[in-house]
């Protein structure tokens, strides 16, 4: 990943603090920018939020292993929402705005003090039901984002900084409702928090009506593409820190060989099957965004659940868990089979040709589902399908150019068997068609 080395013309990038004045007016970048590439301060961003990330996974995996994993799942949407929309809402104010100045620089890190915040604040609201740390850490994030905002009304005018004061006001009043959680008894939270996290989603959809943010849809793509690797990555992490665990305390070295090995095609086919098609193509307008922008909920937070999946049935395997073996599979099974459901419906489909492609990934879905029956071996049968899929995949789409090359060979050939054929006859036509005139000269 290359960092930006000069200052690029004004409207189209974000020149280095050191060249230029601490504080800039904080206008929007151009759309069409060439070689717009995520800056440091970005994938800091990310290295920091996955902090969080790995909190909760680690709640879940507590929550899930002591048999309540429907109380442990709820907590965790909720926790990883506030992650989820902190992260994007910043994501696309820096694929817009960012100016890399000193006072952006300043506050972006604010941000990253709060998620920092919220994540100190997990395991109390997964034990205790306690939302004061996570709503405090993201309150701070909340209104860091409020204050870029009211920033970008100050530098710009018309439509433009109408929609900057509609983001700063929304975020500002959605906060305040989140204010739920702490006054509310626990059986009325789960009602606020759906409530809030769709007026939360609300706020861009109503801030842009008139006019959207000038978003960079290479630059979008490959945020999202660097945040999905570092969450993979973490789940990779707590998976291995899992099986090294349960081998040094129990010597299970056969009963985790298969979940390891399994889990490894997992992850590795989940990476594969996001990445093989360029989805920067497909973001053309603002509702295409939004809609695949907000999907990545559910690839995030299914990517995450894999690793809190594996420590579970490692830890079932290894007699630490009190559940049986078939709910450990499903809590490998049921994220991955989300995962590619949910991949399959934002990416896949979209460049997918004939019915074979697009089953592909629905059917494999289906299939890992199925593996969660098989006992000991659900996880290594899971990634077996998962890694046949990616093979499966790669085939139909080679083949489908190849059988596209030779017709049109086959085409071509006969296009110009038959022209050569006319002209033959043609030919023949104009030779044989009466009596020469005779010559004068003869006879």
């Amino acid at each position: 990943m290359t960092s930006r080395t000069t200052p690029p013309a004004p409207h189209s990038g974000a020149p280095s603090p050191a060249r230029g004045r601490p504080v800039r007016t904080l206008t929007s970048r151009g759309r069409d920018e060439a070689h717009r590439v995520a800056s440091p301060l970005e994938l800091f961003f990310d290295l920091c939020f996955v902090v969080a990330v790995a909190q909760a996974g680690v709640q879940l995996v507590h929550s899930v292993a002591e048999s309540h994993a429907g109380e442990g799942i709820l907590n965790y949407a909720m926790v990883f929402f506030a992650i989820w929309w902190a992260w994007m809402n910043f994501t696309w104010f820096a694929s817009a705005y960012d100016n890399d100045d000193v006072l952006y620089r300043v506050v972006t890190l604010v941000q990253i003090a709060g998620v920092l915040v919220l994540a100190a604040g997990v395991s109390r609201a997964f034990e205790s039901h306690s939302f004061l740390a996570v709503w405090l850490g993201y309150a701070i994030m909340r209104v860091a984002m409020s204050s870029q905002w009211l920033r970008v009304a100050l530098s710009t005018q018309g439509a433009e900084r109408t929609a900057a004061l509609r983001y700063a006001g929304g975020v500002l009043a959605c906060q305040v409702g989140w204010l739920g959680l702490l006054i509310l008894p626990e059986g009325g939270r789960t009602w606020l928090f759906l409530a809030m996290a769709v007026v939360e989603m609300c706020v861009p959809l109503y801030a842009e009506k008139d006019r959207p943010t000038s978003w960079h849809p290479h630059h979008i793509a490959e945020r999202y593409g660097l945040f999905t690797i570092i969450v993979l990555g973490e789940t990779i992490a707590a998976a291995t820190v899992a099986v090294k665990s349960g081998i040094d305390e129990s010597d299970a070295l056969g009963e985790l060989l298969p979940i390891a090995v399994g889990g490894l095609l997992i992850v590795f086919a989940a990476w594969w099957i996001y990445f093989v098609v360029p989805i920067h193509g497909h973001l053309r307008s603002s509702r295409q965004a939004f809609l695949w922008g907000y999907g990545h909920y559910f690839v995030f937070a299914s990517a995450a659940a894999i690793g809190a999946g594996l420590e579970v049935a490692v830890e079932q395997a290894t007699g630490a868990a009190h559940l049986s073996t078939s709910a450990a599979s499903a809590a490998v099974t049921l994220p991955t089979a989300l995962f590619l459901s949910t991949v399959w419906v934002l990416h896949a489909r979209h460049f997918k040709v004939g019915f074979a492609q697009q089953s592909v990934l629905p059917v494999t879905a289906l299939l890992v589902i199925c593996c969660t029956f098989l006992g000991e071996w659900a996880v290594l049968a899971a990634g077996l399908v998962a890694a046949l899929a990616v093979a499966t995949g790669t085939t139909l789409t080679a083949r489908t150019p190849a059988r596209e090359s030779g017709a049109a060979g086959e085409a071509a050939e006969a296009r110009q068997g038959t022209e050569a054929q006319e002209g033959i006859e043609a030919t023949e036509s104009r030779e044989g068609s009466g009596p020469k005139a005779p010559d004068s000269r003869e006879g």
